[in-house]
């Protein structure tokens, strides 16, 4: 399995990060990289031109490039985990859909709109938010509460309100500029917007259902798949401010006014976390590694595991987030200021740290 990360790119994507947070979007540089290396489309059969890499794989690929940019990796990240969803699509729309050199998924996981049942498909309506990576979309994904003709919620066998989730295309939303956070500025993370749209019944699709393709292992639990991708940012992006960390100590203004204990304290705490840091990382990977292989192996995975996949990428996103916490005031007035590389770094990971999947360290 390859893991390797060409040096190249994170030079071309921190070439252009400082610029796409200016422009509120990945640059075009950036989105030439991601064309041309096919990120969007990690998840995607090969049968539909996708790269149909295995989890571990990418994994390391999206840390690596959370290394090298937070709002570059977590567009990737959101919208090659949109793309997922291809292995259970209806084969002639996903035919149709990937056809598209720059086929890129975006949406929402929140059930933010209806859908009716007509004797055509389904009429649609609805607003989402957080669709990373809308502004370069060509398919967005939405889940809606099924009604009636009245609006009133139907309920499925268990007595619960029934969801279900559709594939909209770019000219069939309205992109709201939404996305008005101190970080991530360049995923375009903005809100879409459905009115009365009438949609075929083949681009309604279930998460984890029936495969329309034969690989097997695109079958993997949805929940751990984004627990771990997200995780991987976080991480990604914490080694990339540890990689800052010293430049800023040392050369932070007030430096001449620390004593050599005070320096030997700082080199000491910076020391520790780091390791720590890294124990929780090797631990997360090897967890999720042998996930995979047991899934692979076995085509599922016991409850036991995936528990502990849950578990491990919570630990490693909290262990992130803490460790660059302790860092940030050994940086000075230089990584406050928001035009700084290290600032960006911190905004990025602390907006980031904000999505609920991860919340709770249990």
């Amino acid at each position: 399995m390859s893991h390797s990360f060409s040096p190249s790119w994170t030079e071309t994507i921190r070439k252009y990060a400082a610029e796409a947070e200016q422009l509120g979007q990945l640059h075009p540089g950036m989105l030439d990289l991601v064309y041309n290396n096919n990120w969007f489309n990690l998840y995607v059969p090969k049968e539909y031109g996708g790269l149909e890499k295995p989890l571990p794989e990418i994994l390391r690929l999206e840390e690596n490039l959370a290394k090298a940019d937070g709002s570059l990796a977590w567009t990737v990240t959101l919208c090659s985990g949109a793309a997922w969803f291809a292995g259970f699509l209806d084969k002639h729309l996903a035919k149709e859909i990937f056809k598209d050199p720059k086929a890129c998924f975006a949406g929402s996981g929140a059930v933010g709109g209806t859908a009716y049942k007509t004797a055509d498909g389904y009429m649609i309506n609805g607003t989402w938010k957080y669709a990373s990576g809308a502004l370069h979309a060509t398919i967005l994904t939405a889940n809606c509460l099924i009604v009636d003709s009245s609006g009133t919620a139907i309920l499925d066998d268990n007595g619960k309100e029934l969801i279900k989730s559709f594939i909209l295309k770019r000219n069939e939303v309205e992109i709201l500029s939404e996305w008005a956070y101190f970080g991530l500025i360049a995923t375009g993370s903005h809100a879409f917007k459905v009115d009365n749209v009438l949609i075929p019944n083949n681009r309604l699709f279930e998460i984890n259902g029936e495969l329309q393709i034969d690989i097997p292992l695109l079958n993997y639990p949805f929940l751990q798949m984004a627990e771990t991708t997200l995780a991987v940012n976080y991480s990604g992006m914490a080694l990339h401010f540890v990689e800052l960390v010293d430049d800023y100590f040392y050369t932070r203004t007030g430096i001449k006014r620390y004593s050599g204990e005070q320096v030997v304290y700082f080199e000491k705490e910076f020391a520790e976390l780091k390791e720590n840091f890294q124990n929780v990382r090797n631990q997360f990977f090897a967890k999720v590694d042998l996930s995979w292989k047991e899934f692979s192996e076995k085509g599922k995975c016991t409850a036991n595991t995936l528990s502990s996949v849950s578990k491990k990428s919570r630990t490693l996103a909290h262990t992130a987030r803490k460790m660059v916490d302790s860092l940030y005031p050994y940086c000075g007035l230089e990584a406050a200021k928001k035009a700084s590389e290290l600032n960006r770094v911190w905004r990025d990971l602390h907006t980031a740290s904000q999505h609920s999947l991860l919340t709770f360290d249990f």
